[in-house]
């Protein structure tokens, strides 16, 4: 990791405006809020773990960091963030929920949405930018699972946890070639995890429920890309629902059951493609390992989605 700031190299009296401007410019825009007085200490380090950026915040200085209304612009990133408390206990607050997280919990947020994260004691943490698109996750389902702490008690979230704390530990001794595959797995646990979490969430109002079940078919789908015979009708059958059912949830997406299962298997095809670990598989078995035998039918579905066919693009993208 390279660390953006760390008090103690700095003046006394530097300090703050320093922290402010690291906060708000280069992980904002955000707001931040402390005491002038207080005296202030910690570190900031940054760095990417292929497409998922990782950030460590370590502090003893009570303070806040808020993302207001104000500070959302329509063309910023589409993000979710996951932060992990490493020590201390953070607390998140986002869409009427707090979260006061314990050492070893995380909680997921909207970056384009308001938000606050907020220290009373000293902290350190460890904080995810997840790209939305690379979520297996529901367009508005996160919605009711922010600000809502994440345990490592069991399921997905037992092997999230001390994953995204070694991550976060030991990420500069990370190839180029080993960063691109751990990003695929951070975002399958994470995305999993909360598929979890939110068969847990009992509160939640009637037409939560329908997120839920997205959620639930969507981690399925995961589980199965491999499966070239996944389909809606086996995907309904596994959660015990009619296809017409499972097709007007994915009416939400605006999309289909089928046009889904198809974009999360050309995205993981192009992930492979792009990852050196792979280099040697032939192109039609990157396809056949994703679903897609047919290597012909792979070709012409990849040169659709991202303008060139997959040779081309595992070319394009070699680690030189």
């Amino acid at each position: 990791m390279g660390v953006l700031i760390r008090t103690t190299d700095l003046p006394a009296r530097q300090r703050l405006d320093a922290w402010r401007g690291i906060v708000c410019d280069t992980l904002g825009p955000l707001d931040l809020r402390i005491d002038r007085d207080a005296p202030l200490r910690g570190e900031i380090e940054l760095a990417e773990l292929g497409a998922v950026g990782v950030g460590r915040v370590r502090t003893s200085t009570p303070h806040s960091v808020h993302r207001t209304a104000g500070l959302i612009r329509g063309d910023g990133p589409e993000l979710y963030r996951v932060v992990l408390a490493m020590s201390g206990s953070p607390c998140l607050s986002q869409d009427g929920r707090q979260a006061r997280l314990s050492r070893g919990e995380f909680a997921i947020y909207d970056f384009n949405r308001p938000y606050e994260l907020a220290y009373d004691a000293a902290v350190e943490l460890a904080v995810f930018s997840l790209p939305r698109d690379l979520l297996a996750l529901p367009s508005g389902s996160v919605a009711g699972l922010t600000a809502v702490p994440i345990t490592a008690d069991a399921g997905a979230a037992a092997l999230a946890v001390p994953l995204l704390r070694r991550v976060a530990t030991d990420l500069a001794t990370y190839r180029a070639e080993s960063a691109a595959r751990l990003s695929t797995v951070v975002t399958d646990l994470v995305s999993t995890a909360v598929a979890e979490r939110a068969e847990q969430v009992s509160a939640l109002p009637p037409d939560s429920r329908q997120r839920e079940l997205l959620l639930r078919v969507h981690a399925f789908i995961e589980r199965h890309l491999g499966d070239a015979e996944l389909d809606p009708a086996t995907v309904a059958a596994a959660h015990h629902v009619s296809v017409r059912l499972l097709h007007r949830l994915f009416e939400s997406e605006h999309t289909t059951v089928a046009a889904w299962i198809r974009r999360r298997r050309l995205e993981r095809c192009r992930a492979d493609l792009a990852d050196p670990a792979f280099a040697r598989l032939p192109v039609s078995a990157v396809g056949a390992r994703w679903g897609l035998p047919d290597a012909a039918h792979f070709s012409r579905l990849f040169r659709s989605a991202y303008g060139m066919p997959p040779a081309e693009y595992r070319r394009a993208n070699a680690v030189r």
